[in-house]
């Protein structure tokens, strides 16, 4: 093993050692050995099954079969869940045929991101992950079950359903999701697109022409945001079939695959000889390889934050050191938009996952002992899937790529390093994907343009008050501020200045997501400026340095002056608007960046706050 994977790895297990041992004593005070419908009384039982067939009712009534309780994210607004209407009749019928039954147990929130974008339902969206953490729990509450099938893909979705899950950790689980749409138009002629009507010289008739051309039809969007990311990292986590994520809906393949995944939880549960509970199964090694399979395939910002959360969720804490450390030591294998061009039909078809993950194994980069729910460990992921003569089988993955300019091995990396940074300086914390910033685009010094709203800057651009070296500061954006919606629409616009010859970046206590593309953006900027943080001391004007390569974000000013200055003050309008008046909890309780953004745990002695000079440090919330 690589020293550095392994030093991280043993850290985490060190740092984590009171909270896990307290999770794992959660789930086996859960479990008592014996399946979960055992504690029910008949009165609580015949409530579960009232609705049943009759084989089915008289399957679970007895307690010797296994009974799965599916979560379902299905609504068919979004394009990548809309394939989800019948995945839980097909679940239900494969089931049966391995002697066992299958039951929705219910339902969570699924909203999209791409609708949301720069409207103020934006700002529920990362609290929607934490809601859809505490649905599935709702949903496991009942303990009908002996294992459990999410069916889940985007953004926040899918790791509110495994933090949900974690929960009811010596249960086995297993994602089924539904494969990416078709690719349409290219990327690169959707950002020329959006950079065109970002300087009005394109209509919105034909903004929205092009957009339409590129998310068209059932299945998730094509470009390597968090929704894909989310793929990888299930797989790299061993809760999806191995080379599973990428295969289109509505193909003899994908109901193969569904199939299988159904079938085989059945054989996982406790009531069979081959038990894996996922609070179990998952451990710092999953996690790593994890962050692993993130860097390599530079995946989304967003990560950086969930993956923190779903890791507490199983008694786990890593932090952004961990992720700088890593990405240190890890290579871009991967070049899929706006890391690149392509997208991810094309990494998929290019060798995936499989080649992906047998390439970082082979140098030591994973742990390729990492148990996982299918197969017996993460080595079993080196491979990919194959429908022949009516049958699903896998074989090994192959063992160069099919495609060099969008795969590449570890000998040959698109970069020596993973393009994850850690920035630190006397504006805190925060995180900068330079994957797909050009070297020389990494270093930008210059004069501040502060603004508290991703809309003035519209408004700045067309008045003409942006033709200049700039580092736009966009501040109160943070997860008590409103919630750290993305901020989507700086892209197109910081991209035309860019293009123009100015030096830009941004700075910002926001998202950017699996958008953050050429322009260097220092995102999750912690402490946020609504809880007095150095970036609510900014002033239009003040020199800023950003340097990508050595980490660090600086605004040139003394210690005594900088502290010195008045806070600026602080207004909320996310108060109410399209239900935000309903997290206005979630706002007041929710921890900083670094520590997942979530309101969730305060339980099992997990640290609530870490504080930006100590990232390990445990301090309680008051």
């Amino acid at each position: 093993m690589n020293h550095v994977i392994t030093t991280v790895t043993q850290r985490i297990a060190e740092r984590s050692e009171k909270y896990r041992q307290a999770y794992l004593a959660l789930i086996s005070a859960n479990s008592h050995g014996q399946p979960p419908r055992n504690k029910l009384s008949c009165g609580n039982m015949a409530h579960g099954f009232a609705a049943c067939e009759g084989s089915d009712k008289e399957k679970i009534r007895l307690v010797d079969a296994p009974n799965i309780g599916i979560v379902t994210a299905y609504n068919d607004m979004l394009s990548a869940h809309q394939p989800y209407a019948e995945y839980p009749e097909l679940i239900k019928q494969h089931v049966r045929g391995m002697g066992a039954t299958a039951q929705v147990a219910g339902a969570v929130p699924a909203m999209c991101d791409g609708v949301t974008q720069g409207q103020d339902g934006m700002e529920l969206s990362l609290f929607s992950r934490d809601h859809i953490a505490q649905a599935t729990v709702i949903a496991l509450s009942h303990q009908m079950f002996d294992g459990v099938i999410c069916l889940g893909i985007c953004d926040k979705i899918v790791p509110g359903l495994l933090m949900g899950a974690l929960r009811f950790g010596h249960l086995p689980m297993l994602f089924i999701p539904a494969g990416p749409m078709q690719s349409g138009i290219t990327n690169s002629e959707k950002a020329r697109v959006r950079q065109l009507f970002a300087e009005g010289k394109v209509s919105r008739d034909e903004l929205l022409d092009a957009e339409s051309a590129s998310y068209h039809s059932p299945g998730t969007c094509t470009f390597y945001g968090t929704a894909n990311s989310n793929q990888i990292l299930m797989e790299a986590l061993g809760l999806q079939l191995p080379g599973g994520s990428f295969v289109n809906p509505g193909t003899v393949l994908r109901d193969a695959l569904t199939a299988e995944a159904a079938e085989h939880i059945t054989k996982v549960t406790a009531l069979g000889n081959n038990p894996k509970p996922i609070g179990r199964a998952l451990d710092e090694r999953s996690f790593v390889n994890a962050i692993v399979a993130l860097l390599a395939s530079g995946g989304s910002t967003n990560h950086t934050i969930h993956l923190i959360a779903m890791a507490r969720a199983a008694g786990l804490i890593i932090d952004w050191s961990d992720f700088d450390e890593l990405s240190r030591a890890v290579p871009l294998l991967a070049r899929v938009y706006p890391n690149g061009q392509a997208d991810i039909n094309h990494f998929h078809a290019a060798g995936g996952t499989g080649y992906l993950f047998d390439q970082l194994m082979q140098h030591g980069l994973m742990h390729s002992d990492a148990q996982t729910i299918w197969g017996q460990s993460l080595a079993d992921y080196a491979s990919e899937p194959q429908f022949i003569d009516g049958k699903l089988s896998w074989r090994p993955s192959v063992k160069q790529s099919l495609d060099p300019e969008v795969l590449t091995g570890v000998l040959e990396p698109f970069d020596p390093e993973g393009g994850l940074r850690l920035l630190t300086g006397n504006l805190g914390r925060g995180v900068i994907k330079i994957s797909a910033v050009a070297p020389q685009h990494r270093q930008v010094r210059a004069q501040a343009v502060v603004i508290e709203d991703q809309h003035a800057l519209q408004e700045k651009f067309d008045a003409g008050e942006l033709s200049r070296d700039c580092v736009v500061v966009v501040r109160f954006q943070g997860p008590q501020a409103n919630g750290m919606p993305e901020l989507h629409k700086l892209t197109p616009i910081l991209g035309v200045l860019q293009d123009r010859g100015h030096a830009v970046a941004l700075v910002t206590d926001g998202r950017m997501s699996g958008a953050s593309g050429k322009v260097p953006a220092a995102i999750h900027i912690t402490p946020e400026a609504c809880q007095g943080g150095p970036l609510a001391r900014i002033r239009n004007g003040d020199w800023i340095s950003l340097d990508a390569s050595a980490g660090t974000l600086v605004v040139e000013l003394r210690a005594d002056e900088l502290a010195e200055r008045e806070l600026a003050p602080y207004s909320s309008t996310s108060s109410s608007g399209v239900g935000r008046e309903f997290f206005g909890l979630f706002r007041q309780a929710v921890t900083g960046a670094e520590q997942g953004a979530s309101v969730l745990f305060e339980e099992l002695g997990a640290p609530a706050t870490v504080t930006a000079a100590n990232p390990n440090a445990e301090t309680l919330h008051a």
